[in-house]
């Protein structure tokens, strides 16, 4: 069984994606510890290759390294339909990288978000009739209801502008930190409702 795969989209990968990526990673180890790579995958890529290769933003790194998140081996990668096919959850920075990756592959509209937008949603669903998140195979399947009811929840609600991320790149640190307060306000209920771990 693989592990449950989100799959983190900004611009570049150099900044958001990495933060959110790592961010969400943290909240999950918190809470599954030991037992996190059989059951969870957080990665990220960018919709533009400018950035292939290069190390995250000094300022995303800083920013992670304060908060106690692990920051290192980080390589950005650009977007492709493999990793998308790859992926169970697909979390965008805006909505514009959220039609890029449709328009790659139409058929992952169901599993992708704004990350706002999925963190708007996430309190209106119904955790009681997801399975339990006791082994990696449940896990899994509790991941896809958790998609599945999502997806269901925004019929007829489009994303609006208050759920996309601003782009810190070039920004003072306290963006970086407004940033990534954003992003954990989604990635940590997140991780509390794939884990059935509050």
């Amino acid at each position: 069984m693989p592990p449950f795969t989100v799959l983190h989209v900004c611009m570049g990968n150099i900044c958001r994606s990495p933060m959110a990526e790592r961010l969400f990673l943290h909240a999950l180890r918190s809470r599954v510890g030991d037992s996190l790579d059989e059951r969870y995958m957080s990665h990220g890529a960018g919709v533009g290759g400018w950035h292939v290769g290069e190390a995250m933003n000094p300022p995303a790194a800083r920013l992670l390294r304060e908060r106690g998140v692990d920051h290192d081996r980080f390589r950005a990668r650009k977007l492709n339909g493999a990793l998308v096919d790859a992926s169970d959850l697909i979390l965008c920075a805006t909505s514009d990288q959220a039609s890029y990756v449709v328009e790659l592959r139409p058929d992952a509209y169901a599993k992708t978000f704004v990350l706002g937008e999925f963190g708007r949603l996430l309190p209106s669903l119904s955790l009681d009739g997801l399975p339990p998140a006791d082994s990696p195979e449940h896990a899994y399947e509790r991941g896809l209801a958790l998609v599945a009811a999502a997806s269901a929840a925004r019929a007829g609600d489009p994303s609006r502008p208050d759920d996309e991320l601003d782009d810190p790149w070039g920004m003072p640190d306290r963006e970086f930190a407004r940033v990534a307060d954003q992003i954990e306000a989604t990635v940590i209920p997140l991780a509390a409702a794939l884990t059935g771990r509050p």
